[in-house]
């Protein structure tokens, strides 16, 4: 028995990419001392499976070296892991060094962020914030979202 044919793709996948666009490209990393890289990787193929570029720095980075890398590439959006409990000084020094390089790329940061600072990140520029837990589909649309965005 046949009947008409099933469209099988996740209405999410259908908006992941505009074909007649540059893919976004988002610069990955670990700032600081902060060890726990498994969430950041998980992270990195979520959005190369939504068609983003991904530029996986790994652990133990510093701003300058997230910086030429952002430089370097040509990217989108500039995406940290934290879970050190360092977020708003290491947040800041970040935005800092990205401004002290003329660059207005959004920045978004995810792992353990109490709420009570989230509206401080926010008024220091962290363009989306996510937590343990979000989504493939939220992780890609807070990137998208900063994508469309400059600070």
């Amino acid at each position: 028995m046949t009947g008409p044919p099933v469209d099988e793709t996740d209405p999410a996948d259908a908006a992941l990419s505009d074909p007649d666009q540059a893919p976004i490209r988002v610069v990955l990393a670990k700032l600081g001392l902060d060890g726990h890289d498994r969430g950041l990787k998980v992270v990195a193929r979520i959005l190369r499976d939504a068609g983003m570029e991904v530029v996986y720095l790994g652990l133990r980075q510093t701003t300058d070296s997230i910086v030429a890398a952002v430089e370097q590439e040509d990217a989108d959006v500039v995406g940290i892991s934290m879970h050190n409990a360092g977020h708003l000084t290491l947040c800041r020094r970040m935005l800092d060094a990205l401004d002290a390089a003329g660059l207005d790329t959004p920045l978004v940061i995810g792992g353990i962020i109490p709420d009570d600072d989230v509206a401080e990140l926010r008024r220091m520029g962290v363009a989306e914030i996510l937590h343990p837990g979000a989504s493939a589909a939220e992780v890609a649309d807070a990137v998208r979202r900063a994508a469309r965005t400059r600070r």
